[in-house]
């Protein structure tokens, strides 16, 4: 299911944040959404989302104009992933996945069946079964990114929407929690994911979104998108951007850092 934003603004007050955005997310790709901290990312997932209906110009999920859906019928269409989550309680996971089905019964009802076979299969496909019992506080910040992703599986939701889903993980986790996310468009989900990092952008995106003072900078495919020159653009710092593996990954590489290092060298 796609996701197509057409000239969507928006504004806090007379700050205008969005200004004229426009991009689709594909059915079955990953969509990254790059730019500097306060360019308006998570306000454009929020809009997304629905959070905030003020904005100009016209969202669609698959055929639906978002502004003329209900809650319920956003809940089955997409679900958020936030950076961070820290519950009041300590839930159990298998309690915390569970919390997804919520749109699937009754505010009087108690999960069934369905619904715990449809738990059980996404900390399956997550590989955390064996967290299954344990507190949702008391395990790594890696391990409850895989919670939340597995939270929004059992929702039922084709349409991911992911804010910096590897923030302050270590290097491992945030491979491992990029792995599953890109593995689910496999399966036919369409992500969205804002990230700070370039080289994931490129590993892992199958079309990047460059976001600057509000604007689209940029718009396609990582191997057009990951340059020089937009790194000087979003981030004002001058980088050397190298190939390896015959371009399947590039790495972005800061000269001011090398050209200190060198000068003290020379020192």
């Amino acid at each position: 299911m796609s996701v197509t934003v057409s000239e969507v603004s928006f504004s806090y007050g007379e700050r205008l944040v969005l200004d004229k955005v426009s991009v689709q997310a594909k059915e079955g790709q990953l969509l990254s959404v790059v730019g500097p901290n306060g360019v308006g990312k998570s306000t454009l997932f929020h809009c997304i989302l629905g959070f905030l209906s003020s904005f100009k110009g016209q969202i669609k999920i698959g055929n639906n104009d978002i502004k003329t859906l209900g809650i319920e019928e956003m809940s089955r269409l997409v679900a958020f992933i936030p950076q961070r989550h820290s519950p009041s309680f300590n839930f159990s996971v298998f309690d915390m996945v569970m919390m997804g089905t919520s749109n699937q019964i009754s505010s009087i009802s108690t999960p069934g069946k369905r619904q715990i076979a449809l738990v059980e299969s996404a900390l399956d496909r997550m590989q955390i079964t064996h967290l299954r019992d344990r507190g949702y506080t008391q395990i790594s910040g890696g391990e409850r990114q895989l919670v939340l992703i597995a939270r929004a599986l059992v929702q039922q939701a084709k349409v991911l929407i992911m804010d910096e889903p590897t923030a302050n993980l270590d290097f491992g986790n945030q491979i491992r929690v990029l792995t599953q996310i890109k593995s689910l468009t496999k399966e036919g989900y369409t992500i969205i994911q804002s990230t700070h990092n370039p080289e994931h952008t490129f590993m892992f995106s199958d079309s990047v979104l460059a976001l600057h003072k509000g604007k689209v900078l940029a718009n396609g495919p990582p191997s057009d998108i990951v340059t020089t020159g937009l790194m000087r653009t979003l981030y004002s710092i001058e980088v050397e951007i190298q190939s390896l593996y015959q371009d399947r990954i590039r790495v972005c590489i800061p000269t001011v850092v090398i050209n200190d290092k060198q000068q003290c060298n020379e020192v």
